[in-house]
C-alpha cells in the first residue's frame, strides 16, 4: 500500500539538524536542509522506518545514525545490513539532552517505537503509534481499507494489527508519560498532524487503553475520600 510518510527535522541549539524518519532524499530536500544547517543526527524510530538511512549516510557521512531497538536486526533480515552509531533508549544522549525528551513506548516485544518531545516548540513526535490518513490523498481502492482499520483522519489511532501486539498496562503508562510532558503539538509520520491540543488527541486516540486506569484511579480517589476522617 502506498504510505505517504513525513520526515521531521529539528534544529538543535548548536545549529545541527536532527532528522526523524528520513524519507527519500531528493535534490530539493538536500537544498532545503543545507539552508537550515548541517545534518548531524539521523533517527530510525522503529523497525518500519529505516529504508532510507543508508542513502542519507552516504550524503552526510559525518552524521550519527541512531536506531530504536530491533531496527538493525530487522534491516539485516531484509537483506539491508545497516551500521548505526547508537541505540535509542529511555535516556537522551548528550547531543540533545535538555532539548528533546525521549522514551521507548512499552508493552510490545515487536513494535518498540522511540517517542520524542521537543521542549522548545512543545511538540511530541510519534511515528506509527497514531496514523491519521486523509483519505482524499489516497488511491480510491485504499480509502475503505484505511477507514475499516480506523486510521483515517476522522479518528486517527494506532493500527489494529499493531495494537494487538501491545499489553494494555505498560502502553497506558507510556501514554501517561507522554501526557505528563504536556505537549501542545503532535507530529505523526503518516497523515494529518495536530497543531493544537496534543494532550486531548492522545487521550482520544488511546481512550480504550487509558479508560481502565482512569476508572481505577477515580474509584481509588472516591474510596480515599470515604476513609478520610470527618472535619471537626
Amino acid at each position: 500500500m502506498p504510505y505517504p510518510t513525513r520526515c521531521t527535522v529539528i534544529r538543535l541549539a548548536n545549529g545541527d539538524l536532527w532528522v526523524h524518519s528520513p524519507t527519500l532524499l531528493t535534490d530539493t530536500l538536500r537544498d532545503e536542509l543545507g539552508a537550515l544547517g548541517p545534518v548531524a543526527h539521523l533517527v530510525a524510530p522503529n523497525w518500519l522506518h529505516y529504508v532510507n538511512i543508508s542513502d542519507w549516510q552516504r550524503a552526510y557521512p559525518g552524521a550519527m545514525a541512531h536506531a530504536a531497538p530491533g531496527v538493525a536486526e530487522r534491516a539485516a533480515r531484509q537483506g539491508l545490513p545497516l551500521q548505526f552509531d547508537a541505540q535509542i533508549d529511555q535516556t537522551p544522549p548528550r547531543a540533545w539532552d535538555g532539548q528533546i525528551d525521549q522514551m521507548i513506548a512499552r508493552g510490545s516485544r515487536k513494535h518498540r517505537e522511540a517517542v520524542f518531545h521537543h521542549r522548545k516548540s512543545s511538540t511530541l513526535i510519534l511515528t506509527d503509534l497514531i496514523e491519521n490518513f486523509e483519505t482524499r490523498h489516497l488511491p480510491v481502492w485504499m480509502r475503505s481499507l484505511v477507514w475499516l482499520a480506523g486510521i483515517d483522519s476522522s479518528d486517527g489511532k494506532m493500527p489494529p494489527d499493531m495494537r494487538m501486539t501491545f499489553r494494555k498496562t505498560p502502553l497506558a503508562e507510556s501514554i501517561e508519560a507522554m501526557i505528563a510532558w504536556q505537549p501542545q503539538r503532535l507530529i505523526l509520520a503518516h497523515g494529518r498532524w495536530y497543531g493544537r491540543d496534543a494532550v486531548g488527541e492522545l487521550r482520544r486516540a488511546f481512550r480504550r487503553v487509558l479508560r481502565d486506569r482512569e476508572w481505577t484511579a477515580a474509584m481509588a480517589q472516591i474510596e480515599a475520600g470515604r476513609k478520610k476522617p470527618p472535619a471537626d
